[in-house]
């Protein structure tokens, strides 16, 4: 068997193991790389083939339990989101909170040959998933309830702006928020995006939320054309603007204000090891600057 240190528990491969059949083994096991929340891992299965992705939470973190929560409201969201496929919470077969969920064909890619090809393919997905109908959003809890959403962890130059509105933010309309929503949680096969990963922060929330979190990621990547892009994709996907887009860019970088260093540790894995702590701040910094020029 084939693979990298840590392993997942000795109970949840067995549990995939059972989910492939009586007669299976394990042949691989392989660390998922690019999130810092979650241990991921591929495991793969031999006779029959069963690919199975293991996501094991620290003890005490109630993401695990989030994650269920979500992906039995989402069914696979058509294709887009994984399915759940087993889970413990209360340590029957594994030490610590972890999700069994099916895999989504596809790889991470944040270095694209076609940067606006690949960022109108970011908006339209993001529309896709905003447009889950509202009835099956009574699951899950309101972004506004959770400390991610909360005006209380803003910070930075555009906080305070963002505060004056938050009136604004409490208004708009509900939708299935990822919470999350960045070019490294999406993956692709030959070219085309295939799926939405890492939905353990899912909530009903505001779609600026996602729009201005996935804009600050294709700033840092790339540049503010790009971001524009992605946003000329998603309206056009839902037929109407987003509004006030220097609201929701601004939200962005005030959550993001005090912590988008550590970012470097997902960015690197995935090919762009020149986002450093500096180079992530001083980007961070110009789009700050470029969101509060906005009016």
């Amino acid at each position: 068997m084939v693979h990298q240190e840590p392993l997942p528990s000795a109970g949840a491969l067995e549990c995939v193991r059972g989910l492939a059949g009586s007669s299976a083994t394990i042949d691989s096991v392989v660390r998922l790389e690019g999130g810092q929340h979650a241990a991921t891992w591929r495991v793969d299965t031999a006779r029959p083939a069963l690919t199975v992705v293991v996501r094991q939470f620290p003890v005490g973190d109630s993401a695990a339990e989030c994650e269920i929560r979500v992906l039995r409201a989402l069914d696979g969201l058509g294709g887009l989101a994984p399915v759940l496929l087993g889970s413990d919470l209360a340590g029957r077969w594994s030490e610590c909170p972890t999700t069994l969920i099916s895999w989504l064909d596809g790889e991470a890619d944040i270095a694209p040959t076609d940067p606006d090809a690949w960022a109108t393919q970011l908006g339209h997905t993001l529309a896709s998933v905003h447009a889950l109908p509202s009835g099956r959003l009574s699951a899950l809890p309101s972004l506004l309830d959770q400390s991610g959403g909360s005006r209380e962890v803003l910070d930075g130059p555009v906080a305070t702006r963002v505060r004056s509105d938050w009136s604004h933010v409490t208004a708009s309309p509900e939708v299935l928020t990822h919470g999350d929503y960045w070019s490294g949680n999406v993956v692709w096969r030959e070219g085309v995006l295939s799926g939405v990963v890492d939905w353990s922060g899912a909530t009903r929330g505001p779609r600026g939320f996602d729009v201005g979190w996935c804009r600050l990621d294709l700033y840092l990547l790339f540049d503010e054309r790009v971001a524009d892009v992605f946003l000329v994709a998603y309206e056009d996907a839902t037929g109407h603007p987003v509004g006030d887009m220097a609201l929701w860019d601004g939200w962005a970088v005030a959550r993001s204000h005090g912590f988008v260093e550590t970012w470097a540790a997902n960015y690197r894995p995935l090919g762009r090891a020149d986002l450093d702590e500096a180079e992530l701040r001083r980007r961070h910094s110009q789009w700050t600057i470029r969101v509060g020029e906005q009016p």
